[in-house]
């Protein structure tokens, strides 16, 4: 068994790259705010531009601290490494990223279980979390923190409606447990629904926004909580390798992408309803309607399993990704336009259809 990616196979040019927004590269205009970045020693607290972002994503996020981090998956682990202890459990959605994408690292590094919760898209209730609770026991971990991720990457792109999001924080914070908000693609959530991020985030601890997504940076996530919280995440920071140097390089395109790519990530909704709309009309696909940029198929009827499906359009020049036996998803982005989307259809169709 082999860890390590392939190499990308570029014998067949890639015309449209649906595999995912973390596919976007940073734009000229973007890469010359990089080139004209002030800098200084992150590490040491005098890089003027992270701590401009810092500054800014606080604000955004309604919190009062944040720090500049390479990944979002960094972001995950350096909140339940500071707030949980080996032997603590997490509750999420079966679905959730830190317990399906991170290679066990709440397991493996912080000594803690991510336990499933059930729901809809991506989305549990107040009611499933509170049924979740147990009564304080020696015998059990202790339950010390609940997470949610929004928008539910696996749930389809699902939005989590603020009533919820207010719901299950109260919940949790009822039962003394600490609340933690996976905000991978949140700006696509507060331009979709209309809600501000601060809104959104107002009931949980701890929050991180993605800017690799369709915010189109090339690498970047910013962590946010409390003054107390941020200052004890900076140990776990330089533990994990996430003090850096001359971070405003990068932070730089991040505050291009709060300037100029957030309100055209309506634009990727778009696209992805007119790609839902167009794979609609292939007979014996099965589709979930997306809310935002994620388009989810089921290929069981066309009688290809999703790898096979994903297969045969990358021979057409066109990238989706593989979520499952028979089920795909392709994700619009700013590097794809909506003449890419209608031959992205295309090609599947022409698969399909043989």
């Amino acid at each position: 068994m082999t860890y390590a990616p392939p190499r990308f196979d570029d014998r067949v040019p890639v015309r449209v790259n649906l595999y995912s927004d973390t596919q976007t590269k940073p734009s000229l205009a973007m890469k010359q705010a990089m080139m004209e970045a002030e800098v200084g020693d992150e590490q040491h607290g005098a890089d003027p531009t992270v701590w401009a972002l810092c500054d800014r994503m606080a604000a955004l996020l309604g919190k009062e601290a944040a720090m500049f981090l390479p990944s979002g998956t960094m972001c995950n682990e350096v909140a339940i490494l500071t707030q949980c202890r080996a032997g603590d459990e997490i509750l999420a959605h079966h679905t959730a990223h830190i317990a399906t994408a991170e290679g066990g690292a709440p397991w493996a590094l912080a000594g803690v279980q991510v336990s499933s919760l059930n729901g809809d898209r991506g989305v549990f209730s107040a009611d499933t979390l509170a049924a979740t609770v147990r009564p304080v026991s020696r015998y059990s971990p202790a339950q010390r923190m609940v997470e949610v991720e929004q928008t539910a990457n696996l749930g389809g792109g699902a939005i989590w409606p603020l009533a919820t999001l207010n719901e299950v924080a109260a919940t949790a914070h009822a039962h003394g447990m600490v609340t933690h908000m996976d905000g991978a693609r949140l700006m696509n959530a507060v331009v979709a629904a209309g809600v501000p991020a601060a809104e959104m985030a107002a009931g949980f601890d701890t929050v991180w926004l993605d800017f690799t997504k369709g915010l189109g940076a090339p690498l970047g996530a910013v962590l946010a909580g409390s003054a107390e919280f941020i200052d004890a995440a900076w140990r776990w920071k330089q533990r994990l390798g996430g003090s850096l140097r001359q971070g405003g390089i990068c932070a730089a395109a991040c505050l291009y992408a709060l300037d100029h790519n957030v309100d055209r990530l309506a634009d990727d909704h778009d696209n992805a309803r007119v790609l839902a709309r167009s794979l609609a009309q292939i007979e014996g696909l099965s589709l979930e309607l997306p809310e935002t940029n994620l388009v989810f198929f089921d290929t069981r009827g066309v009688g290809l399993t999703a790898q096979e499906l994903a297969t045969r359009v990358r021979a057409a020049g066109v990238l989706i990704s593989v979520m499952g036996q028979y089920r795909a998803r392709a994700c619009t982005h700013l590097d794809v336009t909506t003449p890419q989307v209608m031959e992205a259809a295309s090609a599947i169709r022409d698969v399909v259809l043989g």
